[in-house]
């Protein structure tokens, strides 16, 4: 398992706007997800999917209660970049 920093040195991302999730569907959505870096991917399931808390995800992964936080924050991030691409190509 890896928790290793990724260069996410990008400008803030623009909103996704709700009609965006339109033309995801689960499969698509599940496909983004295990796309994401190893890292990401655990925290992200285990936080969203799973619903532990950042406490016990460290726990689990035996890493800090703010890595798991930092992990999930960079992981919504990298999921909401790739909607935004994926939202001009269906446009």
């Amino acid at each position: 398992m890896s928790f290793k920093e990724i260069d996410d040195h990008q400008p803030d991302l623009p909103s996704v706007d709700p009609s965006a999730y339109h033309f995801l569907g689960e499969e698509d959505l599940m496909k983004l997800i295990s796309a994401l870096p190893e890292g990401y991917r655990m925290v992200f399931n285990l936080s969203v999917i799973e619903g532990y808390s950042h406490d016990e995800i460290a726990e689990m992964l035996n890493i800090q209660a703010g890595t798991s936080r930092s992990q999930l924050v960079k992981a919504r991030k990298m999921l909401q970049s790739q909607i935004l691409q994926l939202q001009k190509i269906a446009v």
